[in-house]
């Protein structure tokens, strides 16, 4: 919370009345519970915690808080609510992204240098963008054919993201203090009970895969195509600390032959020995976490993995990183259940060891693929601005699967593709081994 010695923050919601639609809209429901929960992550820090950004991947979570509004009032207040008036045109520069077409944009790597506004005027920005955004709810009510609404679909689901970027940034910030600060305390898991992996035939053939039908998705995970696969299988859980432990053990950081080129230039550079956020002390292995550092847990599903780790890993072990094809697949028909943010852990747990079949499929960590990032059959981006959301990043990117215990629960969906380049590690991304049948 908020520091005694600083006058309290507004949220939005404190601001100004909580909306109350007349028609009871379920899209206003919805808006205001987006917005809320972002609100809810900030509440653990204080006024200092919203400016800093420890490198250029991350973000300010300042900045997250106003760029979300921005991304509002740009793409849908500006198109279609005439009357609107930003509070500051300022704004548009120091808070748009990376839409070329949305005009001039500030430095990502400087956004940490910008003290100004403050946070209490980002938090009336909300504020301010609310306000517009539920007039402009209630007057598009009765309209279900008006452009506005799946542009405030898209609009809520990429807070959705920036929810788990706030918290997997922030979590940065805190690993670079020195103090490593505490965000939310939690109780240590009752039991850390291992569980056997098991391998999961998935019959091979032609198979569906991508979005079709009903029900929100982003642009990159359509069209819904054919691909056909050969016979495989899928480990039941996640790969374990106490497992990647083993693959540290026996040297798996020094042996090139495990190693994809750039990935052992990379941890020859960077000096990588283990995950992010673990250290080595003289009682063995901790592991920095949102709720403190703490000895790694041997059963806990390992994460803060790159693509390169998860790759040399996969062939220390003997098996192979999932196609992202066969992991649609195999997690075809089964529930979206897991620790997600909302269970406020922060941290991915072990696998339930009474699940039966594939486990852990969301929650806890995303799960590396190896698939390249790349459009699928026929995929063509949106027009304007708004088609730069996730076509201009299919170059260099490997795709990931499922979500993760920083994604919102209604975030995730079966075709997500997630996506990142192949030495990030910020992120709570983890491993499933595969293997031909």
């Amino acid at each position: 919370m908020i520091s005694s010695a600083t006058s309290q923050l507004p949220t939005a919601t404190s601001l100004h009345e909580p909306h109350r639609s007349a028609r009871g809209d379920t899209l206003g429901a919805r808006y205001s519970a987006v917005r809320a929960q972002t609100e809810h992550l900030c509440e653990p820090l204080d006024t200092e915690d919203y400016v800093v950004s420890s490198m250029p991947d991350v973000s300010p979570t300042k900045w997250h808080l106003a760029h979300t509004s921005w991304f509002f009032e740009t793409f849908v207040l500006g198109p279609h609510a005439p009357d609107y008036l930003s509070p500051n045109p300022r704004y548009a520069f120091l808070f748009n992204s990376y839409y070329v077409q949305a005009g001039e944009r500030h430095c990502r790597a400087k956004r940490g240098l910008v003290t100004r506004p403050t946070v209490r005027e980002v938090f009336e920005y909300r504020a301010h963008v609310d306000a517009a955004m539920h007039a402009l709810i209630d007057r598009i009510a009765g309209d279900a054919e008006h452009p506005a609404h799946a542009l405030i679909e898209l609009g809520l689901h990429h807070e959705q993201q920036h929810q788990e970027l706030l918290v997997t940034d922030i979590k940065h910030v805190f690993w670079m203090n020195p103090l490593r600060p505490v965000y939310r305390a939690r109780a240590v898991d009752a039991g850390d009970v291992g569980t056997a992996a098991q391998w999961q035939p998935v019959a091979g053939g032609v198979h569906r895969i991508g979005h079709e039908g009903d029900g929100f998705a982003f642009d990159n995970e359509s069209p819904a195509h054919r691909v056909f696969l050969e016979d495989f299988r899928l480990a039941s859980r996640l790969v374990t600390n106490v497992e990647y432990l083993e693959f540290i053990n026996d040297g798996g950081y020094g042996r090139p032959e495990l190693w994809l080129s750039p990935g052992l230039a990379t941890v020859q550079d960077q000096k990588w020995e283990a995950p992010f956020y673990w250290e080595r002390t003289s009682d063995g292995w901790t592991e920095f976490t949102l709720s403190g550092t703490r000895p790694v847990s041997p059963n806990e599903p390992v994460c803060h993995v790159s693509y390169y780790e998860a790759d040399a890993f996969a062939r220390w072990a003997g098996h192979r990183l999932p196609t992202e094809a066969e992991w649609e697949v195999a997690a075809s028909g089964e529930p979206v259940a897991g620790h997600f943010v909302e269970s406020e852990r922060y941290h991915p747990s072990p696998a339930d060891p009474n699940a039966r079949g594939l486990a852990q499929l969301y929650g806890d960590v995303w799960q590396w693929t190896q698939s390249a990032y790349v459009g699928y059959p026929g995929f063509k981006p949106a027009g304007g601005a708004i088609g730069e959301y996730n076509g201009k990043w299919m170059s260099d990117q490997w795709v990931l699967r499922g979500a993760s215990c920083a994604t919102p629960q209604t975030h995730a969906r079966l075709t997500y593709r997630n996506f990142f380049p192949s030495d990030a590690r910020w992120q709570f991304m983890g491993i499933r081994l595969a293997d031909h049948a």
